[in-house]
């Protein structure tokens, strides 16, 4: 499927009815969503017939784009209800086959000896999909600072494969260095401009331009094994 027409059938999906600002919810665009799913799906084979989670999932239009591609499997897993009841109903009259989880990602921890109260990631979550996607908040506002971290964190350990996440491109360096923590290598996919529309009523101005990454973060043994595949099959 063409990035064009798959944008077409994502601008299908609603958005949220009253995004809540605590929670940064902006709505990843049909356009974005779309060029970011082909090129996962293109150039690095992490959807098709993959386990995917599209975490802080909204109003899901990640994981029904991932859905379209030929995913295995997606669920969607989000802290706010109201988002979710309207995936939920976006699946529903796209015919998209699609679960959902609620649950606050912040605090639960990739590794279980973390203080309180941040809780251990439940143990069936951990390496439970091949690939997972997000828009995490940017941790711009005193409530979400540092939830940028917090996601990628999480997204680590319940990933085998990769990581496909969007962050602002002036977090970059710090984003590395915490990707090398993680133990995984972080790869700049794309450099983008989103035009970030007025959301919220604190907002003067009716859309801000912001430079934002598109980022792969990958576990270094399954593209040990990817390239080991790739080499076997070429010869």
């Amino acid at each position: 499927m063409r990035p064009r027409e798959l944008e077409q059938w994502l601008s299908q999906v609603d958005g949220f009815a009253e995004p809540k600002m605590i929670l940064e919810q902006y709505p990843t665009s049909a356009h974005m969503a779309a060029h970011m799913l082909t090129t996962i799906h293109e150039q690095y084979d992490d959807l098709e017939g993959k386990a995917v989670a599209d975490l802080g999932c909204g109003c899901g239009v990640l994981g029904i784009g991932s859905v379209m591609l030929g995913s295995g499997y997606t669920v969607g897993i989000d802290i706010d209800a109201d988002a979710l009841a309207i995936a939920a109903r976006n699946c529903e009259e796209m015919e998209i086959p699609m679960d959902f989880v609620q649950c606050d990602l912040i605090t639960i921890a990739g590794e279980p000896d973390m203080p309180p109260p941040v809780l251990p990631l439940p143990r069936g979550l951990i390496k439970a999909f091949d690939t997972v996607l997000m828009n995490p908040p940017f941790g711009t506002k005193k409530e979400t600072t540092g939830h940028d971290v917090r996601f990628l964190e999480r997204a680590v350990a319940m990933s085998r494969s990769a990581v496909y996440s969007l962050h602002k491109t002036s977090t970059r360096r710090f984003l590395a260095k915490t990707a090398a923590s993680l133990g995984v290598e972080m790869e700049v996919v794309a450099e983008m401009r989103w035009a970030l529309p007025a959301t919220y009523k604190v907002h003067k101005k009716k859309s801000v331009d912001i430079a934002v990454d598109f980022l792969r973060f990958s576990h270094k043994e399954a593209d040990a094994a990817a390239d080991a595949a790739t080499t076997e099959k070429e010869q």
